[in-house]
This record gives C-alpha cells, structure tokens and sequence, in this order.
C-alpha cells in the first residue's frame, strides 16, 4: 500500500464513502482506495445490527469518536454530546435508522443559490429513487432496486393508533408517505431495516463489491493531511499500525462528514489563511468558510407517563431482555428489530414559514438515548425540534496535531428565531397529545411537567434538557459567495484534484435526518467524479401549502 498510486483516494468509509467506494470502483480500470479510521462493522456484532440496541452504539466510544460541543454559551455552558461513527459505513452504523429525504422545498432553497440550479428537488429525485429499494414497492416518488433497503414499520403498539387519532383532533393531517408527495402531517418513518437487521450504508454499497480486485479498504488508518503539489492535490499521509504510509492518487475525495471533512482540509493547509497562519500551517488556499456555517438539530423529548401498560417498558427489565435478544438472534423478529422510531410527522409552528419547520418522532416509551428511563413505568414521548435553523457554529482545529479533537460550537439558542420557534415547539407539541384519543391512556406530563407553562420557563427547559438530534452539517458548503468551500461540482474552490462529499457540502440544512440526503449527494457525486451524464431531471408535483383565504379577505 505505501507509496501506490491511485485514481480515487476517498478519505472516509462512512455514508457517503461507500456509496463512492461502490460506484468508482464498478470500472476494473479504475484503482480506489478508502481510508477509514473505524474497524469492520462484524456482522456478529449484535450492538451494531440488531435495531432496538441503538442505544449501545450511541453512547459508546468503542463504536464512535465521542465528539462533544464547547460550552455552549446559551445552553447553561453545556458541552452537547456528538457521537461520529467510527466503523466502516460510519454514522449510518449508530444513527438512528430514521429515512427522511427532506421537503422538496429543501432543494429547491438549494437550487435558488446563485450556480446551485441542478441541485433542485427535480434534478436530486432520480438519484433518491436510484439508491432506493422501499420493500413494499416503488412509484412515481420512491424507488426500487436500489441497494439501500428501506422498510416501512407496522406500528401496531395501540400507543401509535391513539397517537394518529390525536394529531387528526389536533387539526393534523395524516400523509401516506413523508418522503412522498406530502411530507407535512403524521405517518409511518421509512427504516433503513432490513429483515430485521440494521441495513447501514457498509452492508448497502461496500459489502456486496469487497472482492473487487481493483478495490482496497484500510481499516483503523487516519488521515494526517492531504499532500499538495503547488495548490494541486497529489496524495494524503495516514497513519496505521503505529507507521505512516502516503497515498498518491488522481482525485482525492474527503468524505469525513461535518466534523472531520473541515478537520482535514484546515490540516491540510485549506481554511481561514490568519487562522491556520497562526497555528503554523502552511496556507495552500484561504477560504474562510471552511469549518463555518454549521448547522444541527437541536431536540428535546416531551414525555407522558402511560395509564395502561401498553408502552414497551417491560423490555427494559433485564430479565426479559435475553428471550428478546434470543427472538432477534434467530428470528430476526420481536421487539428488537425495530428502531421503535416508526412514526412521526412535520408541521409548521406557525402561520408564516412556508413549509414545515417542526419535526417530531413518536415512540411508545419514555426513554432517552443513552438508554435511560425517567421514571418507573409505562411512558410514552415525542421528540420535537425546529428544522429550518437559522443558527451557525463553527468547527476549527486547535493545533497542528491530527488527533486533537477540533472545537465544535454549534450556538444552539442563539438566535430569536430559534427560541421563538422552540417556544413554539412545546405548546404544539402539548397540542398534539391533549387530545381526546389519548385520555385513556395519557398520564401525567413527565417532561418538562405542567409547570413549565411561560415562555421563559420553555426556554429555560430546553436550555437544560435539549440534546442534538446528530445532524451536524454545512460546513463545507456548496456555492459561489466568499463563505462557500465547493462548488456546485462539489470541487474545493482555489485547488485541483479535491472534491468533499458529504453532509458538510450542504449549503443549508435539510428538514428531518439527513442520512437519506448524504446518501443522495454521493450518489450524485459518483456521476460527476466519473464524467457520467448526469439524471435527468424529474419533474413531479409535491404538496406546497396554501394559506386559507380569510372570508373578508377581498371585500371592500
């Protein structure tokens, strides 16, 4: 491996690199080599691939970096955990299995960036319907045949069939598919599950082609920095089994994700020139945005406690747990392999945004991610958050040294938007579930509690209670003003031969979970990269919502 020569050098084997892993390497001619930090997603390793136990994942550094915020100056000066996968496949590895592809209106906010016109909602649909495989089958929106297998929940616990009653009282609309014609309203959450097991992008895209010859993956390597002859990427220089080893290749691709993409280039000489000058990095191109711009969803659980035992509590007890570890283990069926994450919805909080602004996922215990339960006994909670953040955070590197974690400030409740919507969040949030479907089965309010009632008291709970719902993004964005870092080609501005590919690249937040839209962007990306002629675009309609027309509204 030292000193060979390759046509792809994709740095990072997470979501987005093995989409690319699968896709460059289909052409025999052409040499990719992936480099990924994390070990082997082993399929008997039963934390990563058996659903329900996501929370082990989650919350250990065995299976991710563990990264957390600096304090977070209007979170109480709280460090906000954000754990990263480290194993092939990446964060698709631990997330939480949720497929959200985001509004159409998303892209088309993408698209209206000055050069970003192809990366409207039409011209990205082919490419989600091309990664697709929705078991129960494709239309004119989904796809199938796709290699990322998709499944789509039963939600026969009797709290979802209250909870869809509910959002109806409420004044919600129901949606058959979210990632359909219609996001906004409640339905059934799409999982990347398939019988019965976690289907991360690792068992997707780089499994099925491991035997490629033309093909190498190294495992526990982690990149130093990216070489440059003059501002032309030539290789990178990594580190594994205690030895360096340089890479040379004709295109390097740095698909490290929101944290680590930035984390490279700013190692590699790519960044705000007066920063990096500082820490004695040589400047190889001055763009100021690189590590700027990021975005995440901040979340926090609003939780009830149940007046019948109807939750999945009972599964947390140790002693039922080996008869659900046993099921799973031969069966692939039962209470652990389902994510439990199978319903949800998107609303708008209020009367002035134009699509939905608010996210929520449903699940019938009152748990939290760690694993943890508040209280005793049955519960039932929603995950709410706002969307369509206007936040921004930053990710720098401290120092010169490749294993120093960089800082991370997301400025979460920053801005009053984002505390207007927040407030917004828990009174519709209470809205949802106060309603007459529940009153047999709703208790007392666990989370924040019925005293937490003014606007301040909301903020003040959220400030202490909210966690990231693991969506860092943005900063590496695409674009063409001062702060953005690739173009709409995903190439780095100011270099040759360095393209990023992932979550980063997003030049604004999309709504829901972005692992369904990494996912696209790579594939999108393996066309560009290759010189493909690009999908064509497809035109299809999608809901867009229209203000009800006040009765007086054109009398005179």
């Amino acid at each position: 491996m030292p000193n060979d020569k390759y046509d792809f050098i994709i740095i990072g084997g997470g979501s987005a690199g093995s989409v690319l892993a699968n896709r460059l390497s289909k052409d025999p001619k052409n040499k990719v080599l992936v480099i990924e930090a994390g070990r082997l997603d082993h399929g008997w390793d039963f934390r990563i691939h058996m659903p329900a136990a996501l929370t082990y994942p989650l919350s250990n550094n065995f299976y991710n970096w563990g990264y957390e915020s600096d304090p977070e100056p209007y979170m109480h000066n709280r460090r906000i955990y954000q754990p990263r996968g480290k194993v092939l496949g990446g964060s698709s590895c631990i997330n939480g299995m949720i497929y959200i592809r985001g509004n159409a209106l998303d892209y088309e906010k993408w698209a209206q960036d000055e050069g970003l016109e192809a990366w409207s909602y039409a011209h990205c649909l082919p490419y989600f319907k091309r990664m697709e495989n929705r078991l129960i089958g494709g239309d004119s929106y989904r796809g199938e045949g796709g290699p990322l297998h998709l499944t789509t929940p039963k939600c026969d616990n009797p709290l979802f069939d209250a909870f869809f009653k509910s959002v109806q009282e409420a004044g919600y609309p129901l949606t058959e598919d979210v990632n359909g014609y219609q996001q906004e309203g409640f339905g059934k959450f799409d999982a990347t599950i398939y019988k019965g097991r976690r289907w991360n992008a690792a068992r997707a895209y780089v499994h099925p082609v491991m035997d490629r010859k033309n093909l190498t993956i190294s495992l526990k390597s982690n990149v130093s920095k990216i070489l440059f002859d003059g501002n032309k990427a030539i290789g990178v220089t990594f580190s594994k089994g205690g030895k360096m080893h340089t890479a040379h290749g004709g295109q390097i691709i740095c698909c490290g994700g929101a944290i680590n993409s930035p984390q490279v280039l700013q190692l590699s000489g790519i960044g705000n020139g007066e920063e990096l000058t500082k820490l004695g990095i040589p400047v190889v191109a001055d763009l100021k945005g690189v590590g700027e711009n990021l975005q995440d969803h901040l979340e926090v659980y609003v939780q009830w406690a149940a007046k019948k035992p109807v939750s999945l509590y009972p599964s947390l007890k140790f002693y039922n747990q080996p008869k659900i570890g046993l099921e799973w283990l031969f069966n692939k069926t039962g209470v652990g392999a389902s994510n439990h994450f199978e319903a949800g919805g998107f609303i708008r909080g209020n009367d002035e945004v134009a699509y939905p602004n608010l996210q929520y996922h449903f699940l019938p215990i009152a748990i939290r991610y760690d694993g943890s339960a508040p209280n005793e006994g049955h519960g039932f909670q929603l995950h709410v958050g706002p969307m369509n953040t206007d936040v921004r955070g930053h990710v720098k590197i401290k120092s010169d040294d490749p294993s120093e974690y960089p800082s991370i400030l997301f400025n979460y409740l920053s801005t009053d938007q984002e505390r207007k919507e927040w407030i917004e969040a828990i009174r519709c949030t209470r809205k949802l579930i106060n309603q007459p479907a529940f009153d047999t089965l709703r208790g007392k309010e666990i989370s924040p509690g019925d005293g937490v009632d003014t606007d301040q008291k909301i903020l003040d709970f959220v400030a202490r209670e909210g966690e990231s719902a693991y969506h860092p993004s943005c900063t590496c964005k695409m674009g063409y003003d001062d702060m953005s870092v690739v173009d709409s080609q995903l190439k780095v501005h100011g270099v040759s031969n360095l393209s990023v590919v992932d979550a980063s690249v997003m030049p604004h937040i999309t709504n829901g979970n972005i692992y369904a839209p990494v996912i696209m962007i790579a594939e999108k990306a393996a066309d560009i990269l290759l010189g493909n002629t690009p999908e064509a675009p497809q035109e299809v309609p999608y809901y867009k919502h229209s203000p009800k027309v006040e009765k007086n509204q054109f009398t005179h």
